[in-house]
């Protein structure tokens, strides 16, 4: 097309051809206008589009997964015996006195042991003791006494949580002391009627820790199947476990076992989040078996007589203290603040330097973490008085801190891997856990293990659990043992002349 002015040539315009990433666009005159003609960018593959739908599905898999992942504690019941089971000053007496192995020394040694146990006069003892059997027991003693504890303690969880055994897909039984044919956990199964699919684990010989390794077995199994519950049963057998001799090492047992025990109902079913009580936060395990020290420190075997008995080694603790600071060193770094960890280092270093710089060799004091900056309330294995007082020391604890330990000590002693269960039911009742609260959970036991936990507080608790009749009375004012005041008089007695009637009574 041509237009004319005056005095210029005429010109001609022709439509300018424009490009894009993936070619021109071509142009067509047309009278005043311009047309384009737009090419179209080709789809990916199939294949690409195809993969990229399977990993966007892998993720989404991914998401849905971890919430099935999670373990829950739904409920648990702690194991009270009826009252004509406690053990009293006098009676306690009275079943040392029927020990006619003993002598004046170990009188005085039991008598040490016991003031200095921290245990009180209302802890439970198994039926054959209050018989005078505790020489002789039978198998009929130890099924007794864990037929006691089954009956009553996962009754109350199922009527109290509202579910049915039924409902129970996964069923873990630990009992250290005692190993039946069938087991422990179908004679659960027996009596509860449990389906027939139920996953079923008996554990024996774990120990104070075994509640943990417990957990540890839940929680694995959690991650790999969804919509699960599980029953978690754990106790003691005293009945068939009572030592008869004179061994020290092996005596001493009986002064800090007493009967307990406590069930509980785990699940990962998120839409059970709301009705839980704890979340599952970290869980460490650490076994020094490997060790010659820490296998042989706490042990089953025969005494020199013959009679059966644990056996509690002078390198304890020891034995104990190793494998609790490599149990912290591995749990700290999962459930400590970064800023915590950072000022450990950092002083930890500059004590290194200045040892390394200073002329008198000497240094800074040795920096300790500080857990409670990740920890709100620490639930201890109430192995003994001595027990406590080092992982307070170690962990600078304050007395607030051990009181529910010290406490459930004194209440219902050492009930082994059960134990943990009580100092977290004396945090509940005295109303200490709420929403948000992480709890540090941490066992002792025979290999030698130490483990440990921490617990998440889903909802603020009520407390209504095997403390609360009795719960506003604690702490008491005076935790004296009165065996000394009963028995002291025995410090004076000379070993040549001393001499205890057949038909001596103890006084009131």
């Amino acid at each position: 097309m041509s237009i004319s002015t005056k005095g210029k040539p005429p010109t001609v315009l022709r439509p300018r051809s424009k490009t894009i990433a993936n070619g021109p666009l071509r142009s067509v005159g047309h009278r005043n206008t311009v047309s384009y003609k737009r090419q179209i960018t080709p789809s990916p593959p199939l294949g690409h589009r195809l993969v990229s739908h399977e990993m966007f599905h892998r993720q989404i898999n991914r998401v849905i997964a971890r919430r099935h992942q999670n373990c829950y504690i739904l409920d648990y019941e702690c194991y009270k015996p009826t009252n004509d089971r406690k053990l009293s000053t006098k009676f306690s007496g009275e079943v040392i006195r029927r020990n006619k192995h003993l002598g004046i020394h170990e009188y005085k040694f039991l008598l040490k042991a016991i003031v200095s146990s921290g245990i009180g006069e209302e802890t439970y003892a198994p039926k054959m003791v209050f018989e005078g059997r505790e020489a002789s027991p039978t198998l009929e003693d130890g099924l007794l006494e864990m037929d006691e504890f089954f009956i009553d303690s996962i009754d109350k969880l199922f009527k109290r949580t509202n579910i049915s055994p039924s409902e129970i897909d996964v069923l873990v039984v630990n009992i250290s002391m005692m190993a039946t044919l069938p087991s422990l956990s179908s004679r659960i199964i027996n009596f509860y009627k449990m389906r027939e699919d139920v996953k079923v684990y008996n554990l024996t010989g774990m120990g104070c820790s075994a509640s943990l390794i417990s957990i540890n077995i839940v929680q694995s199994i959690f991650k790999s199947q969804k919509n699960v519950k599980a029953l978690l049963v754990t106790s003691e057998s005293l009945s068939l476990g009572w030592y008869t001799g004179n061994d020290r090492s092996m005596i001493l047992a009986n002064c800090l076992f007493r009967s307990g025990g406590c069930a509980v109902i785990l699940t990962n079913k998120p839409s059970l989040k709301d009705k839980s009580m704890f979340k599952l936060k970290c869980l460490v395990r650490t076994h020094h078996g490997a060790k010659e020290e820490s296998y042989n420190c706490c042990i089953q075997k025969e005494d020199e007589k013959g009679f059966i008995g644990f056996h509690l080694g002078k390198n304890l603790p020891k034995a104990a203290t190793r494998a609790f600071v490599d149990n912290l060193k591995e749990i700290a770094p999962k459930i400590l603040p970064l800023r915590e960890l950072l000022r450990f280092a950092a002083k930890l270093l500059f004590r290194k330097i200045h040892q390394k710089w200073s002329k008198s060799g000497g240094g800074a004091a040795r920096p300790v973490i500080n857990f409670k900056t990740g920890i709100d309330h620490f639930c201890l294995h109430t192995g003994g008085k001595a027990v406590i007082d080092a992982i307070a020391a170690n962990l600078s604890l304050s007395e607030y801190d051990v009181e529910p330990a010290r406490m459930t000590l004194h209440r219902f002693g050492n009930t082994s891997a059960s134990s943990l269960w009580y100092v977290l039911a004396y945090m509940e009742a005295k109303k200490r856990l709420k929403k948000g609260d992480k709890v540090f959970m941490i066992s002792f036991g025979a290999g030698f293990k130490c483990n440990s936990c921490l617990w998440e507080v889903m909802r603020d608790l009520e407390g209504r659990n095997v403390w609360e009749e009795f719960i506003d009375s604690y702490p008491p004012k005076n935790l004296a043992n009165p065996f000394l005041e009963k028995y002291g008089w025995i410090q004076d007695e000379d070993p040549d002349t001393f001499y205890v009637p057949d038909d001596y009574e103890i006084p009131d």
